[in-house]
């Protein structure tokens, strides 16, 4: 089905685990259900996120993390694409792949951070994540959808874009709290 067929087809669907299971792109893009959850579907993504990291980790070391992050940049590209368009919205809620990824590249980047560090680090990421100030804001409104624009590749762009200038806000302002401390 084209875009333009999937739009006039009629109102956003509703994400379910029915949903999820009928296209392979709905499972990553819905990190694998954490999306689903009613209530803060980003900061359930997360956490997953960050379980699915501490569990994973085990077996990969920072070279491999390099590789799972890197990799999963232009499959999670594709995944909240085709998601966005099934689901008939540019950027819907229960589209965490974004989360999992942005804070997977903060985890690798934070550790050896012990418990406290990376639950700073988690709680600065979900309010860069969802108060969108500053440099965040002006990632979101970038890939915005415009008036008569089928949803594309643009806004499976915009998902992911935001949510890596967050992880590099967090960064930063972890660095910059690191660098006082020490001064």
């Amino acid at each position: 089905m084209t875009d333009a067929a999937l739009l006039s087809a009629g109102p956003p669907v509703r994400p379910s685990s029915a949903f999820m299971v009928r296209h392979l792109a709905h499972w990553i893009a819905l990190g694998f259900g954490s999306g689903l959850s009613p209530k803060a579907p980003g900061t359930v993504g997360t956490l997953w996120a960050w379980a699915a990291f501490l569990v994973f980790s085990r077996w990969l070391d920072a070279s491999a993390w390099a590789w799972v992050i890197g990799l999963s940049l232009p499959v999670g590209l594709w995944a909240c694409t085709v998601t966005a368009r099934h689901l008939r919205t540019p950027d819907p809620g229960a589209i965490v792949w974004d989360e999992v990824v942005a804070f997977w590249l903060i985890l690798w980047l934070l550790l050896p951070a012990g418990f406290w560090g990376q639950a700073a680090a988690f709680g600065l990421f979900r309010f860069f994540d969802a108060a969108k100030p500053g440099p965040v804001g002006w990632a979101d409104r970038l890939f915005k959808l415009r008036p008569g624009e089928a949803i594309g590749w643009r806004q499976g762009l915009g998902i992911l874009f935001d949510d890596i200038v967050a992880a590099g806000c967090t960064l930063l302002v972890i660095a910059l709290g690191v660098w006082a401390w020490k001064a």
